[in-house]
């Protein structure tokens, strides 16, 4: 027998127009890949990116999410075809990249965008992704409603060249900015759905004191992409291995249909442990635990 909290899942989904969709559009397929996000790996594959890159793909790993994108350096010194030799030699596929695009938020100006574009095209991403907003640019409800214009038009410029546009969030995107109003209340309200998905980390969400399966019934379909980061359980700042820590990720997982889940990512922030210990453990977590 279904109860309350199922149906109101299911109505959403239904109003959403999701509820039927095939499992690769509902998530259900595509999170049994398990990726990483690369800037977990920060402090080391700048000086091997080969050898990380094969250590990765060695653990398990089958999907990678870049940072670090500079348009005249490339990836840790490598061209973005080089790059995409590299994963492709090691079984792995990039299916988004975080991306700073402050330079269009600011002054509209594309040729940041553009490099990040083609960039993009050539690794085979599906999306591209902002992960971070400057501290100046959003200090009032006004500025976010101005960058949520800004998030549709990178949206469309990306649809526009075959790519979809995510948006990952942090905490402060969740702080009161009175008037009921916070920052990601904004972005969900005032950007285009065709145009502008989401990434949801959903350590930053419990750590805002927010639920994220509040977040998928509110809002189903609408977070193709997750951040999973789990919380020392004596230092909730810090990160620990996947099943080590705070957040349980079980009942998150089920709703990954609510959710629109198609991609997910570990990240880890910082180590007691040797790193690639660490995101085995994790990876192996995940595998057995969650998916």
């Amino acid at each position: 027998m279904s109860n309350r909290k199922d149906f109101l899942q299911q109505s959403a989904l239904l109003a959403a127009g999701i509820l039927f969709l095939p499992s690769c559009v509902s998530g259900t397929k595509s999170t049994k890949r398990i990726g990483l996000q690369l800037y977990t790996l920060r402090e080391i594959i700048g000086q091997d990116p080969q050898g990380v890159i094969k250590r990765v793909s060695e653990i398990g790993y089958q999907d990678v999410e870049t940072y670090g994108f500079v348009p005249n350096e490339g990836y840790w010194g490598l061209t973005p075809k080089e790059f995409k030799a590299l994963l492709d030699d090691n079984n792995l596929k990039s299916s988004s990249g975080h991306y700073g695009l402050d330079e269009f938020i600011k002054t509209g100006k594309e040729e940041e965008l553009h490099a990040v574009i083609e960039a993009s095209n050539i690794l085979g991403h599906e999306y591209v992704t902002l992960p971070y907003l400057e501290e100046g640019l959003r200090s009032s409800a006004d500025d976010f409603k101005k960058i949520a214009d800004k998030l549709n038009q990178i949206g469309d410029l990306c649809k526009k060249s075959g790519l979809k546009f995510a948006y990952h969030n942090h905490d402060f995107e969740f702080a009161d900015l009175g008037n009921g109003e916070t920052g990601y209340k904004i972005f969900l309200e005032n950007t285009d759905t065709s145009l502008v998905q989401f990434e949801l980390d959903l350590y930053w969400v419990v750590r805002s004191g927010n639920d994220p399966i509040a977040l998928f019934t509110e809002h189903p379909g609408r977070f193709p992409m997750w951040h999973i980061k789990d919380m020392d359980k004596a230092q909730p700042g810090l990160n620990t291995e996947i099943g080590s820590g705070s957040i349980d990720f079980k009942p998150i997982f089920k709703d990954t249909q609510l959710s629109g889940m198609k991609h997910f990512f570990m990240e880890q922030e910082n180590f007691s442990k040797d790193p690639f210990e660490s995101i085995k453990q994790s990876h192996d977590f995940i595998k057995k635990e969650l998916i």
